[in-house]
């Protein structure tokens, strides 16, 4: 692990004392957990993801009613 230094209101920084005194946890364990659970929560960033940079596939952000069309897109023969 490594030391880092964070600066936090006086009202969050009691608050979260007092949190982590219940859970008969430290302070840096509840931050560590309170961390790891939002990192978690984040969508994950496709900006670099090679499928979503395909422009011959992603030309552009696609149909806005893909969910409720979705048979269309995908069985549609309009070349008959």
């Amino acid at each position: 692990m490594h030391r880092t230094t964070v600066m936090l209101p006086e009202a969050l920084k009691r608050a979260a004392q007092a949190h982590a005194s219940r859970r008969g946890i430290s302070l840096g364990e509840l931050l560590r957990e309170s961390l790891e659970q939002r990192l978690k929560d984040q969508p994950p960033d496709r900006s670099r993801d090679p499928l979503f940079l395909d422009r011959a596939i992603h030309a552009d952000a696609g149909p806005t009613d893909t969910a409720e069309h979705h048979d269309d897109y995908l069985y549609d023969d309009s070349s008959a």
